[in-house]
């Protein structure tokens, strides 16, 4: 039998992996997972869950969720994707990694089935959380979709409630390249009958949605259009404002169906959010004097807060570590970054990461002046060593390159 190291290795290099090699994994069909999970004993249907997806903020809102489910005291399945550091931080119960001697086992008793039927990384990673969440017991998972929707392979579960953040141009290549197409994708995820909740109303989406909800009769509701919410969070990106009021809207449904969550429930959830699921990436600050900030942020709409908010940070240089996927459109990305920063570009270390140096050309082209190094921790000690006490230095432009840092 392979031991952890090498079962993780075996999944990642023999299947594709969108989080590898980008479109070529992206498979859009629910045949596999169908198979997999029957051979399973279809174990998405013994625990209720409810269904994330959305451009932005998915993560942090399933993560919200889940916090706040358990200061309730129930039993969370929490299940997101990618990973930063451990392969296992995608399949959590009330926060702890599923355990290694899990993921080897479900690999080593499936890895016939899995072989012949040629499964993707992601399709096997789905039927292995929603069968340890089967095995386990969990009152509720919360599962984050992994691209799109409609037919992402975490789309066979039948939640009690669906939640879709924001619609971006993100994944353009796989999703459709207008918003209208990309709403069309997400909103697979709304089922017969079952409540769902769209964090924000944009108008080029709103009708998508609105339709999709009638043809399922499907209770639907816009979080932006409801009254302010004032909970906080331990979460202190800028954007966390809408996330929070999506999760508060979410969970007064719940409780509407008859879920214990209280007031207070709420409000520690959303204070405990790292300590309570361990997320990480998110307006993350990793060190003080100077000051180094990462965050995840990789398309237009999640890096125009995240910068936004930079600037409005008090500090005397500002030295930006910056290492982006292929698939990036950078035409688009890099102007919204500010012209009077150092830059530190790298390439993460995957193969989908784009060469520092092409990098480099295309940041010359917006004003973005810099120099290229062979690592992204090589780039960060540059940056540690350049700047003093007053500066801040900030590491970001793709989920990679903040994993490497953490």
């Amino acid at each position: 039998m392979l031991n952890y190291s090498q079962t993780v290795e075996w999944m990642f290099q023999q299947l594709p992996m969108y989080q590898r090699i980008g479109a070529s994994a992206f498979k859009k069909d629910l045949t596999n997972i169908i198979k997999l999970e029957a051979v399973l004993g279809n174990p998405h249907n013994s625990f209720k869950s409810i269904h994330v997806g959305g451009t932005n903020g998915k993560g942090s809102t399933s993560h919200m969720l889940a916090s706040v489910l358990q200061e309730a005291g129930y039993k969370v399945g929490l299940y997101t994707s990618p990973h930063l550091k451990d392969f296992r931080e995608r399949i959590k119960i009330n926060g702890v990694e599923i355990p290694e001697r899990n993921v080897v086992e479900f690999i080593s008793n499936n890895m016939k089935f899995l072989e012949e039927n040629k499964l993707s990384f992601f399709e096997m990673t789905v039927g292995m959380a929603f069968n340890y969440f089967a095995e386990e017991k969990v009152d509720i998972a919360i599962v984050e979709v992994g691209l799109g929707g409609r037919l992402d392979s975490t789309n066979i579960i039948n939640p009690v409630l669906s939640i879709i953040t924001n619609i971006g141009l993100d994944h353009t290549q796989m999703l459709g390249d207008t918003l209208e197409e990309i709403a069309f994708e997400k909103a697979g995820i709304i089922k017969a009958d079952i409540p769902v909740v769209i964090g924000e109303k944009q108008m080029e989406t709103e009708k998508v949605f609105l339709n999709r909800a009638s043809q399922m009769n499907a209770p639907i509701e816009f979080a932006s259009e409801l009254p302010n919410v004032s909970f906080t969070s331990d979460l202190k990106g800028k954007y966390q404002k809408k996330n929070i009021q999506t999760v508060v809207t979410a969970l007064q449904q719940l409780i509407s169906e008859g879920w214990r969550i209280s007031q207070s429930n709420i409000k520690n959830g959303l204070l405990k959010v790292r300590d309570n699921t361990g997320l990480r990436g998110r307006w993350d600050i990793l060190h003080e004097d100077p000051k180094v900030i990462c965050d995840t942020a990789h398309n237009v709409e999640g890096l125009k807060y995240v910068i936004q908010q930079l600037k409005e940070e008090d500090f005397n240089h500002l030295h930006v570590v910056l290492g982006v996927v292929s698939d990036k459109d950078l035409k688009k990305i890099l102007p919204l970054f500010p012209i009077d920063a150092a830059y530190y570009f790298c390439k993460p270390d995957v193969p989908r990461g784009l060469e520092a140096k092409v990098l480099k050309a295309e940041a010359a082209n917006c004003g973005l002046n810099g120099s290229v190094f062979g690592s992204v921790s090589d780039a960060y000690k540059a940056a540690a060593d350049n700047a003093s006490s007053q500066d801040i230095i900030f590491i970001g432009g793709s989920t990679f390159t903040v994993a490497e840092i953490i």
